[in-house]
């Protein structure tokens, strides 16, 4: 493929070709013509000098005469031959020229070449009154002309235009080449400059010389200027990409330190979720122990009694009556409140045993929901809500049950301090039904709701409308990370100002090993990661 160069170059000497070839046929035309009209001329002039000299020298039979026409009419080297026949004689003189230009009389009447003219000779006699008689035809003249010199006249002239379009060929590619490397010179720089910046380190590339005083000179200094603004460009844009470097790190340190306080604030979460389970529970069974107690103390005093009555001798009918009556009613308290202690404690440490340990095991649903809302009962018993469990029984999970604790206790507790006014009465249902290898919980209530402008924040962390009154804006975040990376699951909110809320979880039974990555659905179809 050519260059620039080499096209532009090619594209004149066509031009160039073209115009002098159009003009050399125009002129070889030209001349071809005037050379027939010449030779043309020549023809009839011959004719006519001989038709006029010859007749006479003719009727007086005048060889010598005749020769002497016919010798002068031979000078133009177009004539070939001239032979003069008499009417009675035949071939009475005639004049060839050879090969090497000479004339030579003709004896014979034999072949000559070139293209023969004849014409009649005629005789006039004006008679001896002086009076004009008919022309006698004497003989004829055969006059041979040549193209030979029309031919070699326009072959030398085509030569000449071939050789004049070849030299002005060669001298434009001569000055071309010359003026065109004015132009693609520093061109030539510019593109190895311009590969050098591509291709090279900018630190490698120097500038190019802007000595000339030129247009292509500005045009490198032009250049110059812009590689300079290269330069500086990626000198800033090391600049940043080190800074981006060093900011990516303190971003990965920040997150690392992020998540080690996320979970720090999890487990803090549980720890003070299960030290209020403790407390509430404590108190619970406060009172069942309590009775029990003063059953037992009861018991003990009419025994002691009873037995001194025995050692005194005074013991009655009466005395037994009321001992074992007494006897009866507190062993009914005693095994009454001690039951309730006992499924308090047994409650209790199930959920927090799950809670600390976050182990993975198979357990019943919906009597693990009844025992997480009765380990709720010391915060619910305070209020006037009721929680409304329906489960199918058949539903056995293979999954982490405290983290399912964890999502439990803070829905219901998100329901209880903010989708009720104090002292209100409401209701919060937990229905849960199966769909294939999931499980879909809603946790529903008939409270306040959630105002529009904060229903697509609720899982945000740090996010409460409770600031300043205890509320931390962790618990539905910790909900939304439990539910997305421990179960794998999905969680989404829909909710109406006085209609109340709800939160509809998705969950499968079993727990994949590996948790993905959830989502996070609002009424109004905004869907977030």
């Amino acid at each position: 493929m050519f260059g620039i160069q080499g096209r532009l170059t090619l594209l004149f000497v066509l031009i160039v070709t073209v115009v002098l070839a159009i003009s050399g046929t125009y002129a070889q035309y030209s001349l071809g013509h005037e050379l027939e009209v010449s030779n043309q001329r020549l023809r009839q002039g011959v004719l006519t000098r001989l038709q006029t000299s010859l007749p006479s020298a003719l009727w007086d039979l005048d060889k010598a005469k005749v020769d002497n026409i016919v010798a002068a009419e031979m000078l133009p080297p177009e004539l070939v031959a001239i032979r003069v026949y008499d009417t009675s004689v035949g071939l009475f003189s005639g004049k060839l020229r050879r090969d090497n230009g000479g004339v030579a009389s003709i004896d014979t009447d034999s072949p000559v070449p070139g293209s023969p003219v004849v014409a009649d000779l005629a005789y006039r006699d004006s008679g001896a009154a002086g009076a004009a008689l008919k022309p006698v035809i004497v003989g004829r003249v055969v006059v041979n002309f040549s193209r030979a010199q029309i031919d070699a006249t326009l072959a030398a002239e085509v030569r000449r235009k071939v050789i004049e379009v070849l030299l002005l060929d060669l001298i434009l590619v001569a000055a071309l080449a010359l003026s065109l490397r004015i132009v693609f010179d520093p061109l030539k720089q510019l593109r190895d400059g311009l590969f050098d910046l591509a291709t090279r380190g900018s630190d490698e590339v120097e500038e190019l010389a802007d000595n000339r005083r030129d247009e292509l000179g500005e045009v490198i200094r032009g250049f110059n200027a812009i590689q300079r603004k290269v330069k500086s460009i990626i000198a800033r844009i090391r600049e940043a990409e080190d800074e981006a470097r060093k900011s990516a790190q303190a971003t990965a340190r920040a997150m690392d330190d992020l998540q080690r306080t996320q979970e720090s604030l999890l487990q803090a979460e549980r720890l003070a979720s299960l030290g209020g389970l403790v407390a509430g529970v404590a108190h619970e069974i406060n009172t069942p122990v309590g009775i029990a107690l003063t059953s037992a103390s009861v018991l003990m005093e009419a025994t002691e009694k009873v037995h001194q009555n025995v050692a005194d001798g005074n013991i009655k009918k009466s005395d037994i009556l009321r001992y074992l009556e007494t006897a009866s009613e507190s062993a009914r308290l005693i095994m009454n409140n001690a039951y309730r202690a006992a499924h308090l404690i047994h409650s209790f440490k199930q959920i927090a045993v799950d809670q600390v340990s976050e182990a993975r095991r198979r357990f019943e649903l919906r009597d693990y929901i009844g025992e997480v809302v009765s380990s709720l009962q010391p915060k619910l018993k305070k209020t006037r809500i009721v929680v409304a469990i329906e489960c199918p029984a058949d539903i056995v999970l293979d999954s982490y049950p405290g983290a399912l604790a964890q999502v439990i206790t803070n829905l219901t507790l998100n329901c209880v301090e903010h989708a009720f006014a104090a002292e209100a009465e409401g209701r919060i249902g937990i229905n849960v039904k199966r769909d294939g290898d999931w499980i879909e919980m809603q946790v529903v209530d008939n409270g306040r709701g959630i105002a529009a402008d904060m229903l697509d924040k609720v899982f945000d962390p740090f996010v409460t409308t409770r600031r300043g009154q205890g509320g931390t804006g962790l618990g539905l975040n910790i909900v939304f990370n439990l539910i997305v990376k421990q179960f794998a699951g999905t969680i989404a909110v829909s909710s109406k100002p006085g209609q109340g809320a709800s939160f509809t979880l998705r969950i499968p039974i079993v727990t994949p090993v590996e948790a993905g990555h959830g989502t996070v659905a609002t009424a109004d179809g905004k869907v977030t990661a």
